[in-house]
């Protein structure tokens, strides 16, 4: 009977390797849900392989499908999150009850905020004022000092012509 020592964070510890050089990863579900996790909490993909003591291209090899959910995986979960505390409600928890109910609250507040960001009105963009560069801005300015002189000038012109 052998028993495996593990360290900190649950994983085998060896004490001497066997063969030289790295062993080889396996997959499990422990750390395929960690990386479903990871990537759910927006954990970039390098961040991830340091976290499981894996490079990167192994982690692409054998996590390829969950690092593909980056668009889902937030959503799923916050799914997961209210299932857990939904089923835990129905035993009669009643802090998973009030836990489901503020999950529940924030959803709503989510949909409503996308409801209001997604009303934008066409005429709203339309109606931005229009970026211009420095060259454009500068002869706007010339223009603008050149009409002010040639002002003062016909005002002058006029008041000199009445004396």
């Amino acid at each position: 009977m052998t028993t495996e020592n593990f360290d900190l964070f649950g994983n085998p510890w060896v004490d001497r390797p066997t063969k030289r050089g790295r062993p080889p990863h396996e997959v499990s579900v422990r750390n395929r849900n960690r990386v479903s996790m990871l990537v759910a909490l927006g954990w970039a993909s390098p961040r991830i392989a340091s976290a499981l003591g894996i490079t990167l291209p192994t982690l692409h090899k054998y996590y390829f499908y969950e690092l593909r959910q980056r668009e889902v995986a937030r959503d799923r979960l916050e799914v997961r999150r209210m299932e857990l505390a939904w089923e835990l409600a129905e035993k009669g928890n009643v802090g998973a009850f009030k836990e489901f109910g503020k999950l529940l609250d924030r959803n709503d507040r989510m949909e409503i905020e996308r409801e209001l960001g997604s009303d934008t009105k066409p005429d709203e963009k339309a109606s931005a004022p229009e970026r211009v560069g420095k060259k454009v801005l500068n002869a706007q300015r010339a223009l603008d000092a050149d009409a002010d002189l040639m002002a003062e000038l016909e005002r002058e012109a006029l008041q000199n012509a009445r004396h």
